[in-house]
């Protein structure tokens, strides 16, 4: 089964989250993380949740709890923060869900708390691509769709290679517990 099959039918059920840890789109990206230094899926979630976080702030210029969760995260990485602090952040960042009534814009507040919760474990960096792309379908419609989401799915792999390949280049202080 394709993954536009698989979204019609999480669409069918009224699934929130059109997309699992096990769909077809996801699967080379889902492979790709399997076995990946933990930095390198840090790095790379922190980078997707920013950028996430970067378009809600432009649809709700007012809103600082995406961005402050991502800030939160990224200085608990580096151990300047505790995880409780970094931890509240993100559960801000998905109460903004709550907020609002457009479900792209849910399902996007949704992604940036599951990219910054990789900072605590690796199993929390799907949930980013899984609520974003739900977004993007919920953004673009079904009959539209394909382009946009094969688009992100490809970026995602492309980001993730160049972390692996690059993530000891990049000078930043990590907490002692990301360094075990």
């Amino acid at each position: 089964m394709n993954w536009m099959e698989e979204v019609c039918q999480h669409k069918k059920r009224k699934n929130q989250i059109l997309f699992s840890k096990d769909s077809t789109l996801l699967c080379e990206l889902s492979m790709l993380m399997q076995g990946q230094q933990r930095r390198v899926m840090v790095l790379w979630a922190l980078e997707q949740a920013r950028r996430v976080a970067e378009e809600l702030a432009l649809l709700y210029p007012q809103e600082q709890r995406p961005m402050q969760a991502v800030e939160l995260s990224t200085l608990w990485a580096q151990g300047k923060v505790k995880m409780p602090q970094a931890k509240q952040a993100i559960l801000q960042a998905h109460a903004v869900a709550k907020e609002l009534s457009d479900p792209a814009d849910i399902a996007l507040c949704h992604a940036v708390g599951q990219g910054c919760g990789t900072v605590h474990t690796v199993g929390h960096a799907l949930g980013l691509p899984m609520y974003e792309l739900t977004a993007l379908v919920d953004r673009y419609g079904l009959e539209e769709c394909r382009v946009p989401v094969e688009q992100r799915a490809a970026q995602y792999v492309k980001r993730l290679l160049y972390w692996q390949q690059h993530w000891q280049e990049e000078e930043r202080e990590w907490a002692a517990f990301l360094c075990r």
